[in-house]
């Protein structure tokens, strides 16, 4: 009897890919669509991503094409209290969330392997470019990077617990995206040219502030930008509107460019400073609601590389874990623009090692 698994399918080329492959393999595929997107008192949009109208009707049209069930399942309710609620709360609290890894946690691998159980499937799969493995020695599963390292998607992933790894596929943990381009030309998938989603799937034309005033009002109240000295330069239609790091769309004129280094949603503050500001740069970095993936427990410290931000390199570093749940590492150089409400995320080589949410930054 052929081991049933359920395939999340966002009506893109890479989960697509996902369900053929697992079909191949022989496994018994089920297409399930998550319908996602559709916050009370606000008007549902197409998007085109994993959370438009169109990416069922795309993800019917392969399960069609593969010969395979497709269901379509409504998680907006979870998605919205989850994923949306937070990101409009962190941005007024004056932090950068990411909402991708939330939805990971709790839709994706979270409620969407419970729905797995009731069609009858232990294991659901994902077009995601990371790797799973067990690991004799530690008794754990480990995440390890996507091959591709343009396409890695393990920084998002490092929420995942060991009841959640040992129930998920990766297919294209082990290809390069150009590979899985070719396989479903191949294949004769009606998305295999379809363009790669790049924005906020659930944030009409990407414009973060517009969405925030419409969900959270509140969050257009005016404050001043000011410099490290305390002098004002200027004023802002809203915190929510600015991330640590910001360049472009401040509103301030000035002879040399100016970047966001901090920003006091209590004072409705926003402090900017030059790009060679030391109040831009930091070596320490402190991470709250931390996962572990390899590490059983916390308790001392080990050389590790970090990553600030899903698109940077990551860097070598020293992590400590202590018992209140928080990580504390120490990069060999200074990092720039340390952002709140980011993920921080150590590794060790290819091997996720956890992560957490940044709380601060320091010297």
């Amino acid at each position: 009897m052929k081991e049933r698994v359920v395939v999340g399918m966002s009506g893109g080329v890479d989960s697509a890919v996902t369900a053929a492959l697992l079909l191949e393999q022989g496994f018994e595929v089920i297409g399930v669509t998550m319908l996602i997107w559709n916050p009370p008192g606000m008007d549902r949009a197409d998007q085109g991503g994993c959370c438009g109208l169109g990416a069922a009707e795309d993800a019917r049209r392969v399960a069609a094409r593969l010969g395979i069930r497709h269901y379509v399942l409504d998680f907006q309710e979870i998605f919205y209290e989850t994923v949306v609620r937070n990101y409009a709360e962190e941005y007024r609290a004056g932090r950068t969330p990411n909402p991708c890894i939330r939805c990971n946690e709790f839709v994706k691998f979270g409620a969407l392997l419970h729905r797995a159980e009731q069609l009858g499937a232990e294991r659901v799969a994902t077009g995601h470019y990371a790797r799973i493995r067990w690991d004799d020695p530690s008794r754990r599963w480990l995440l390890r990077r996507g091959l591709d390292p343009k396409k890695d998607q393990s920084y998002a992933l490092y929420r995942l617990k060991q009841e959640q790894l040992g129930r998920i596929l990766f297919p294209l943990g082990e290809m390069d995206k150009g590979r899985t381009r070719a396989l479903a030309v191949e294949l004769d998938l009606p998305v295999a040219n379809k363009p790669d989603s790049q924005e906020v799937c659930f944030v009409p034309d990407n414009d973060y502030p517009a969405f925030l005033a419409q969900l959270i009002p509140e969050s257009r109240r005016e404050g001043v930008i000011v410099d490290p000295e305390g002098q004002v330069l200027g004023r802002h239609s809203g915190v929510a509107s600015f991330t640590v790091g910001q360049r472009k769309g401040l509103g301030v004129s000035s002879q040399v460019p100016l970047y966001v280094t901090s920003i006091d949603p209590e004072a409705n503050r926003i402090t900017v400073a030059d790009g060679r500001h030391p109040s831009l740069f930091a070596r320490e970095v402190v991470a709250g609601d931390a996962n572990l993936i390899s590490l059983k427990e916390p308790g001392g410290s080990c050389s590790v590389t970090a990553k600030i931000r899903y698109n940077m390199p990551d860097r070598p570093a020293n992590l400590r874990v202590e018992t209140d749940g928080r990580l504390y590492v120490r990069f060999d150089e200074p990092q720039r623009a340390v952002t709140p409400g980011q993920a921080l995320v150590c590794y060790d080589g290819d091997v996720v090692i956890g992560g957490g949410v940044i709380e601060r930054a320091a010297g």
